[in-house]
């Protein structure tokens, strides 16, 4: 039987088949689980039914604004009446202004950070609220950040800092949803060739350094991730909780 067999989930996150969401999504679907999709705004609506119409042309599709409330409210409304209940949860979502990522940190506007962090960090929060009443079973929510969280990363800025709000949020929720058996834990993944990635300055070097610097001297892969996501929303994982896992080929042990 896999390893995910009759369970229930809800991407968001996906923009494009090179998107880490993506990945996960694809191993999750493997492993057994049904899921439903989201996206933000029309100009990506396309591609995510394309993708989500590659597990069925019944596979549920659905808009959100994670910063809007009431989209969040109807994406779980329609799950409920979809699936009666729900297992897994992936958010994969990150948005700080352009301007932001491109100067110096001190020089963050006030609109940046308040932005940064309630798409990158406020939003799992929000979502997890609205998927603990359908964990009726318990569950397992699976966030993604980065190394940026905890060491600087020329150009990441406040989205770094976000990260870092994001992880801490990751250990209070893990706390406030235990009882309910529903755990909540990070993927920190290495650098990825996604849509987000490339509005970081320097990332091609930054792939370069990673595959010099790492003790495996590569770069992960997506499909690693994708069996990293699967092992953490699993019953291998049921004593995991508060975490962040690095996918990183083993870069963030490095001192020099």
């Amino acid at each position: 039987m896999s390893s995910l067999a009759g369970k229930f989930g809800i991407v968001f996150g996906v923009a494009n088949k090179r998107s880490i969401a993506w990945a996960i999504a694809q191993a999750w679907h493997a492993a057994g689980a049904r899921l439903a999709f989201t996206y933000q705004g029309d100009r990506l609506k396309e591609n995510v039914e394309e993708l989500a119409g590659t597990f069925g042309a019944e596979t549920l599709l659905l808009p959100c604004d994670v910063t809007r409330d009431d989209q969040i409210d109807a994406v779980f409304a329609a799950v409920k009446q979809s699936f009666g209940r729900l297992d897994l949860l992936l958010h994969s979502v990150a948005f700080a202004p352009r301007e932001a990522l491109e100067g110096d940190f001190l020089s963050t506007s006030r609109e940046a950070f308040r932005v940064a962090h309630d798409v990158s960090a406020y939003s799992l929060i929000a979502l997890s609220r609205g998927a603990a009443p359908l964990m009726t079973a318990g569950g397992s929510i699976v966030a993604m950040t980065y190394y940026g969280a905890e060491k600087v990363i020329p150009h990441y800025n406040v989205m770094g800092v976000a990260k870092a709000s994001l992880e801490a949020s990751t250990r209070y929720l893990a706390h406030s949803l235990g009882p309910k058996k529903i755990r909540v834990n990070c993927i920190s993944a290495g650098p990825m060739n996604t849509l987000a990635a490339r509005g970081i300055a320097g990332f091609t070097d930054m792939l370069k350094h990673y595959e010099a610097h790492a003790p495996l001297k590569r770069n992960v892969m997506p499909e690693e991730l994708g069996t990293t996501g699967t092992f953490l929303a699993s019953d291998g994982a049921a004593a995991i909780t508060g975490q962040v896992l690095y996918v990183d080929c083993g870069y963030q042990i490095m001192g020099m």
